[in-house]
Parts: C-alpha cells; structure tokens; sequence
C-alpha cells in the first residue's frame, strides 16, 4: 500500500451514512485482502455493535485516558479485520482531548505495524474527537448525503481540515467525498451529485452509495452489509468503493 494508513472517516453532520461507510468499507478492504483496525470514536458505539460487538472492560476510552494498554482493546471481527470498540464514557474524554490533539496519534502507534489501513470512524462533530481523527490520519473520506445542503457542510470541514493541516497534520489529505443515500429515480439526487462533483472535481468517488434498505437493516443483526445481503445494491457499492479506495491510497 501507499503512505496512507490512518483514514478518517469524517463529517461533523450526523445522519449521512459514516458510520455505515465505515462498518462496510473495512469489511471490504479486508476481504480484499487488507489487514484493517476499525477505530470506532463515537460515544454512541455504532460501529461496534454494527459488526456485532459490544464494549468491555478495555476499549478505545481506556487506551486515551491511559488506563489501559490499547493493544488489550483490540478485538477480532472476521478474517483480516479487527476492531477497536468505543465506550460511552468517551463522551468525558472531550475535555482532556482538547488539551491534547495528538492523543489519539500517540495510542494508535503500538498498532500501527500490524496493520495495512487503520479506519478511524468520528463522531458526528467538529469537537476535541474529531479533531484527535483530524490529527492522527493521514486520508480522509468524507461522506455526503444527496441533498441540497450536502455542499454547505462540506465548506466548513474543509476550512477546519485546513487549519489542522496547517497548524498539526501536513500530512493530512483528502482521499475524496463520497456520496451516500443516492436515489437515481430522483432529479433530486442527480442535481446534488452533478453540483458536488461541478464543485470538487476529482476530490468525489465515483462509487456513489444508494439508498438501500440492506444496508439500513445490517446493523441491527450486527454485521456489514458483505455478511447480511451480500449480493444487494449496498454491497455492489461498498466492494466497489474498496477497490477505488485503494487505488486512491497507492496513488497517494
């Protein structure tokens, strides 16, 4: 693989399929034959109990309050995949992680050399998290929901990506935007897709998420969508966002 190992999945708007992008795209960069940690940093734990786990004792809380050895909270999910759980308690780390933007970076290194990529899905905010994820990655995804105000998030991430850049992170890089929740029955869709792609270019996958309700369900049986309805539209997206992704990392 390139130099990106650490990807953020990232957008400070709730509700635009990130943690579903992020359950899904590392079972498929696993199937493609990727050793990946998933890094679930949201305190409402999505992620871990979309791949059908549920926080214990150690967890990615207690590795970046330094009460625990964050080689301890990894856990296995499926051939090529590991995760690493949240913890609701991650809700009282925002105060200390604000001191300490690089926190996140610093615990994830032990890690680092077992694996080929390192998803770390954000909680749906521009806080002290995110700005941990910001700081520790290398890539980043950013998932839009097809709809008109998809563009208007986007402006302010980009300026906070900047600043990080800037200031934390020059090693921080766009990997590109990616669409979710795309009906193609709709003018709808087809308007915001040609407006964000007239606006960012190459910086938007062609792969383009639909609205599928596999992919709504697969959670809730806590298992991607390669598991629950492998042959569904959600999961033809989601192999195919894979295999962009990494080519998009080796091209990095």
């Amino acid at each position: 693989m390139g130099k990106v190992k650490r990807i953020g999945v990232v957008n400070q708007k709730g509700g635009v399929g990130k943690t579903t992008t992020a359950v899904n795209l590392a079972a498929y960069l696993a199937k493609a034959g990727q050793k990946v940690l998933l890094v679930d940093l949201d305190p409402q734990v999505n992620a871990t109990s979309g791949v059908g786990r549920a926080a214990h004792q150690h967890n990615i809380y207690t590795a970046l309050m330094g009460s625990g050895r964050v080689q301890d909270a990894v856990v296995n999910v499926a051939d090529g995949l590991d995760l690493l759980p949240s913890s609701p308690d991650l809700v009282g780390a925002s105060a200390e992680l604000l001191q300490k933007p690089t926190r996140l970076a610093e615990v994830l290194r032990p890690l680092e050399t077992h694996y080929d990529l390192i998803l770390l899905d954000a909680p749906p905010s521009l806080g002290p998290i995110t700005i941990n994820v910001l700081t520790a990655a290398e890539g980043l995804i950013v998932p839009v929901q097809a709809e008109y105000y998809a563009l208007e998030g986007i402006a302010g991430l980009m300026e906070t990506i900047d600043q990080v850049r800037t200031s934390l992170n020059p090693a921080l890089r766009l990997l590109g935007v990616l669409i979710t929740m795309y009906d193609p029955r709709t003018l709808l869709s087809q308007q915001v897709e040609s407006n964000i792609r007239a606006n960012l270019g190459e910086k938007v996958f062609w792969t383009v998420i639909p609205r599928n309700v596999r992919l709504a369900e697969a959670p809730s049986y806590g298992q991607d969508i390669s598991q629950y309805a492998p042959t569904s539209s959600g999961a033809h997206a989601y192999r195919r966002l894979a295999e962009e992704v990494m080519r998009r990392v080796q091209e990095a």
